[in-house]
């Protein structure tokens, strides 16, 4: 494994003066990169020289063991601070001055990590449509490979959400020693694996983009995007990830500028579609990531599901939004049904599916129990 102290920033997506000054700024202050020489990945393709970038919080001990592993979510950075800002600091519910949090943006990502957009040692060119199709398994593989060339010797828990509670699942079960094992995981708002209801949703999203004509067959230059159909992708997600009962309160029916005007509802999806391009999150990791989410399958060739979730030995927090459309609150019922050591809550809200993002302080007070609890039975045994 090579470190460095960061990755170069991405590309520009979108032509626009102000989206690429945003991208030509330097890496945010924290994020750093490391590269492994070579990962195999499930459909038989090795990549060679893979950049992680990530970003990291308080001090690994002596003995390498007091990791904490951040997956983030499917639109997020490895920048935690900007998701879970409230729940990781000094003496926040993840706790720095405790732990050694790691936060590694996902294979196939566009924020420092190797993925579509980034140059192929190969070839010296983007890989654009010519990368690999890749798997949550090979993300987890890359995770663990970075945290192993840190000197991580065990993970005292994996924790995330959505996307991050999938990777959670997948290193509990998937990563051994002499690799950086986790002992402990949450999963929030997600499942073992993913279901027709959800597949469905990603293609809806991913045939927005394609059908942009500037998609090419994701052979589209960086500096011409098709940013209406990853807009539009953007807008059909915002959807699964709240509810009917929020939209009403948020919107109800109401115009902001007439009776003439769009609803504020169109208004407030056409903006977030405008801000998800000016992060410059990349058309083509999006296809991506979406489709690696696809392949999740914790009993994809391991035996009967119930078995493997059996299998899953480590203590295990499992948590739910009780409006949560998109991974609605039976998937995670069902982990806790074949999980061994597994507890489950739900959290009461109208938020929907991003709840885990927007309820702090009910998503820190779960966290914190859950790992003081370990902390405990650790310093007993």
């Amino acid at each position: 494994l090579k470190l460095a102290s960061a990755p170069p920033p991405c590309p520009p997506h979108r032509p626009c003066a102000a989206v690429a000054a945003a991208m030509a700024a330097p890496p945010p202050a924290g994020r750093r990169a490391a590269v492994v020489p070579s990962l195999p990945l499930e459909c038989g393709e090795v990549l060679k020289d893979v950049q992680m970038s990530y970003m990291c919080w308080g001090k690994l001990n002596e003995r390498g063991d007091n990791a904490l592993v951040l997956f983030h979510a499917v639109n997020c950075s490895q920048d935690a601070t900007e998701w879970w800002g409230p729940l990781v600091g000094p003496a926040k519910p993840i706790d720095t001055d405790t732990y050694f949090v790691f936060s590694g943006n996902a294979l196939g990502g566009c924020f420092g990590t190797t993925g579509p957009d980034e140059i192929d040692v190969r070839t010296g060119k983007p890989f654009k449509s010519d990368f690999p199709a890749i798997t949550i398994r090979d993300m987890v593989q890359l995770q663990a490979a970075a945290l192993q060339g840190l000197g991580v010797t065990s993970v005292a828990c994996v924790l995330g959400g959505g996307l991050g509670g999938m990777l959670a699942l997948e290193y509990a079960l998937g990563v051994r020693a002499p690799a950086p094992a986790a002992r402990t995981l949450a999963s929030l708002c997600s499942s073992g694996r993913h279901q027709p209801w959800q597949i469905g949703w990603g293609e809806c999203q991913r045939q927005a983009i394609m059908a942009d004509p500037l998609w090419k067959d994701g052979q589209y230059e960086t500096e011409a995007p098709p940013t209406v159909g990853l807009a539009t992708a953007r807008m059909m997600a915002m959807i699964t990830y709240r509810t009917h009962p929020a939209y009403w309160t948020k919107f109800g029916r109401s115009k902001r500028h007439g009776e003439q005007a769009s609803f504020n509802v169109e208004e407030y999806l056409h903006h977030q579609g405008d801000k998800f391009i000016s992060r410059g999150f990349s058309p083509r990791s999006y296809v991506v990531i979406t489709r690696a989410m696809d392949s999740h399958d914790v009993s994809r060739g391991r035996g009967q599901y119930a078995e493997v979730l059996r299998s899953i030995k480590q203590p295990a927090l499992l948590a739910s939004i009780s409006s949560d459309v998109l991974y609605p609150v039976n998937e995670q019922l069902e982990l806790l049904e074949h999980m061994p050591n597994a507890q489950h809550h739900t959290i009461e809200s109208e938020q929907g599916h991003d709840g885990f993002l927007l309820e702090h302080s009910k998503v820190a007070t779960l966290i914190q129990g859950f790992l003081l609890d370990q902390q405990a039975a650790e310093a007993a045994a």
